[in-house]
């Protein structure tokens, strides 16, 4: 079994669109791209060189794997942009005949069915980087088995949101956590069943609680 996993990095208020830099994705007016890039140290690389330590096929969306085709296969004397040309491309996208970097295929025109196929098959996990659309797609359809976050300390006001209105109830596992020397929390959750859900609330209620409860909408 082959498990799917996020590598995102995230602000406090959730967006993800754009870390990169400026020209990266400015859909819908967005003017902070760039905004990892200040907070990036050692401890940070380290965490990321483990990440790509491991062996794995990238699961892309069709813009974002536009960005790294335009990219990655120009860096020279690089072992990330070595791996991510060496790696099989796994891309969703309406124009398979145009994915002209190496080792890419299209996933068809069935994202999600053609997802849970290769899940089940041998091979390395799919690692999904950025894909702000094709995240919300795996997050519909609960195919997500891990999620690494880089949680950056900024509030971004609005842009592309990691977990969107179509998102599946899920619980995690927090498996690693630790800090950069920028405030940035590195954090590994894996999937862990379904939401357990409990209460707080005495067995004897008060007058004004029942009252309250009537009122509810």
């Amino acid at each position: 079994m082959r498990k799917i996993i996020a590598a995102t990095f995230v602000s406090l208020d959730g967006v993800m669109q754009a870390p990169g830099g400026p020209e990266e994705d400015p859909a819908g007016g967005f003017k902070f791209g760039g905004w990892t890039f200040h907070y990036w140290d050692d401890a940070m690389g380290a965490f990321m060189g483990e990440t790509f330590s491991k062996p794995y096929a990238l699961l892309l969306g069709r813009n974002t794997y536009d960005i790294f085709a335009a990219h990655w296969p120009h860096q020279k004397d690089d072992p990330i942009a070595e791996s991510f040309n060496a790696v099989t491309k796994y891309v969703a996208t309406h124009r398979p005949d145009s994915l002209s970097w190496q080792n890419s295929q299209s996933l068809g025109f069935d994202v999600v069915a053609t997802l849970r196929k290769l899940k089940t098959e041998d091979g390395p996990d799919l690692l999904l980087q950025g894909s702000s659309e094709l995240i919300q797609t795996l997050l519909t359809h609960d195919l997500i088995d891990e999620i690494s976050l880089l949680i950056f300390p900024l509030v971004l006001g609005k842009g592309k949101r990691l977990f969107g209105q179509g998102t599946m109830p899920a619980a995690f596992k927090l498996t690693r956590s630790q800090a950069s020397s920028t405030g940035v929390i590195m954090t590994t959750y894996e999937r862990s069943g379904e939401i357990k859900v409990g209460s707080f609330a005495p067995e004897t209620l008060s007058d004004a609680e029942v009252e309250r409860r009537k009122n509810l909408k």
